[in-house]
């Protein structure tokens, strides 16, 4: 009887080890698109911090962070599709903010070492702990505005506008 038991213990166990193999796995399909390149909507992300500040001097306008992990966040996948690829989001970017996306992914041949480096000093400096962060700061870096986590995409467009009106 005991050997039963045992040998049912030891198939449990091992379809447990599968499942959560098969569910907490990282492989990235290789036809994975980047959201950011969603034909139709085409943001215009600074390529690197020292520009986007640049840029908001001279235009004037606050730079928006969004810290993501393009690769592994299922919130940030779904903040991309419903926020940053509408029409909406695009006029109120083109017109009132410099963005830049700060993305933290778990495969680290997504983006180019020197991207990484700079995003992950960003992180540190922001002190982002978790994922999808939107940080707004003035031509110095210095932050003015926060919000974390997932929310309905419409309660994003206040917290821009305030921070919009308040420039």
């Amino acid at each position: 009887m005991k050997q039963k038991i045992y040998k049912l213990l030891r198939i449990f166990i091992f379809i447990g080890l599968l499942a959560s193999y098969d569910i907490y796995g990282q492989e990235v399909k290789k036809d994975t698109i980047k959201l950011r390149e969603i034909p139709g909507i085409a943001l215009n992300w600074s390529s690197t911090y020292k520009e986007a500040l640049k840029n908001s001097k001279r235009q004037k306008k606050p730079v928006l962070l969004y810290f993501t992990g393009s690769d592994w966040c299922g919130p940030c996948k779904i903040l991309d599709r419903e926020l940053f690829h509408t029409e909406r989001f695009k006029n109120l970017s083109d017109n009132n903010l410099i963005l830049l996306e700060v993305d933290i992914p778990r495969r680290r041949d997504l983006i180019e070492p020197d991207k990484m480096s700079e995003n992950l000093y960003l992180q540190k400096k922001y002190r982002v702990k978790s994922f999808p962060t939107l940080i707004m700061v003035n031509h110095r870096g210095r932050k003015i505005a926060e919000k974390k986590g997932y929310v309905i995409t419409e309660y994003y467009y206040p917290f821009f506008q305030s921070v919009i009106n308040k420039y």
